[in-house]
């Protein structure tokens, strides 16, 4: 980074020091991992100049004929990977995914079934902060506060008597299995659409350690972080059917021109995930995520539903005088980076909340398995049965550093001086 170095210094700085965060704290942030390389050079490349409004063969500019073939690599590999009809890889994010799905199907005012946000819904799922909540009328499903898992005679219940134009599955804090062909039965019995936020689990479907919603939805949205390991943005999935409305939707109607270097990362990673090695990758995440369930258990940590079946556990802290917020500064000093979430019948704000949200699929990534994950575990209880010892934070802070030093990352990429 010498030109970047040179360029401006406190950019410089700030980069070397996110990448030096990276390498030595445990990355535990569910919806977060890391790239390969391949993945990191696509988005430094020189796409990132390019206007391309449009879809590929239909531009608006010129000089188009390698963004279309990076586009149409991206689109072929989606639906290969995913067994879908039609794909739009231009969304920015997860979030304009959502909102190209939603106004593709629906007009505003319609009604929606999502899932209620502190039961692990998302944002964009109807919460009354979101442009979701704002355009349309929203009804909430949840889980069952005796296991907390879905209860889907609940939500046929709900359905059928509220009759939703539009069912949201999918959520962004639930550690258990989603059972979407029981939606999309419901979907059809009601005569609704059926859309899935596939963004936190969309690697494990990828490598097949999660059923796929794809047979049971009109729409399917992701991101290409997350579980899918690629870089920061969203895709929609679709049947051919309402491909056309879902293209419109997403250029002009949201969005102007695509980000053509995150599309080029896009069609990388989209490649990875196709290969062998990637549905090997997605069981060592389920694994070891199972592997720190029975550790946090064992050690009389409360977990939401009691274990979890994918990428994340869910740990209720409403049993000790300690809330998410504080919990998530106590680990965050002890080298280990999660985030406050808030837990089925919370009481708190989003901003303090009475839970945590920890995931495998960065470290997994960094290759660590079960031994590691053990160890992770037991300095995760450790720090939350004593939260303000600093001497013990020290300790596992020092030994953390010492773990992410036997599992480098990038290992290519030294810290810039």
């Amino acid at each position: 980074m010498e030109h970047l170095k040179r360029a401006d210094e406190r950019v410089h700085r700030a980069v070397a020091g996110e990448l030096s965060r990276q390498k030595g704290q445990l990355e535990m942030i569910a919806s977060e991992n890391f790239v390969s390389p391949a993945v990191l050079e696509a988005l430094g490349t020189v796409f990132t100049h390019k206007y391309a409004e449009g879809l590929p063969g239909k531009r608006y500019y010129g000089g188009c004929e390698f963004a279309d073939e990076v586009e149409d690599l991206a689109r072929s590999r989606a639906t290969r990977l995913f067994g879908a009809g039609h794909a739009n890889v231009q969304p920015h994010s997860g979030s304009q995914a959502n909102m190209a799905g939603y106004f593709a199907l629906l007009e505003p005012g319609d009604r929606i079934l999502g899932m209620n946000l502190s039961h692990g819904g998302h944002l964009t799922h109807g919460s009354p902060v979101n442009f979701s909540g704002r355009f349309f009328d929203v009804v909430a499903y949840g889980v069952r506060e005796s296991d907390g898992r879905i209860d889907y005679d609940a939500v046929r219940d709900i359905a059928l008597r509220t009759r939703p134009k539009m069912i949201v599955t999918g959520a962004s804090a639930y550690p258990r299995v989603i059972d979407f062909e029981a939606f999309g039965t419901i979907a059809r019995e009601i005569g609704a659409f059926h859309l899935c936020d596939l963004a936190h689990i969309a690697g494990l479907v990828a490598g097949g350690h999660h059923p796929s919603p794809v047979p049971h939805a009109d729409v399917v949205t992701t991101t290409t972080h997350k579980t899918l390991r690629g870089p920061r943005g969203g895709l929609v999935l679709c049947r051919e059917e309402h491909a056309k409305v879902m293209d419109r939707t997403v250029f002009p109607f949201i969005q102007g021109g695509p980000l053509m270097h995150v599309i080029a990362a896009k069609a990388v990673v989209l490649g990875e995930a196709l290969s062998p090695g990637f549905a090997e990758y997605g069981r060592r995440v389920v694994e070891n995520t199972r592997i720190l369930a029975e550790t946090l258990a064992e050690r009389g940590v409360r977990l939401v539903s009691g274990g979890t079946d994918n990428h994340l556990v869910l740990v209720d802290l409403r049993d000790r005088e300690l809330s998410g917020k504080d919990a998530e500064g106590a680990l965050e000093r002890a080298g280990i980076t999660v985030n406050k979430n808030t837990v089925p019948g919370e009481t708190r704000s989003p901003f303090v909340t009475s839970g945590l949200r920890i995931g495998t699929p960065a470290i997994t990534t960094r290759g660590m398995g079960p031994d590691a994950i053990r160890t992770i575990g037991g300095w995760i209880a450790a720090i939350l049965e004593r939260p303000a010892d600093e001497d013990a934070a020290n300790r596992i802070r020092r030994r953390v550093g010492e773990l992410c030093a036997a599992y480098p990352l990038y290992a290519e990429l030294a810290a810039p001086a």
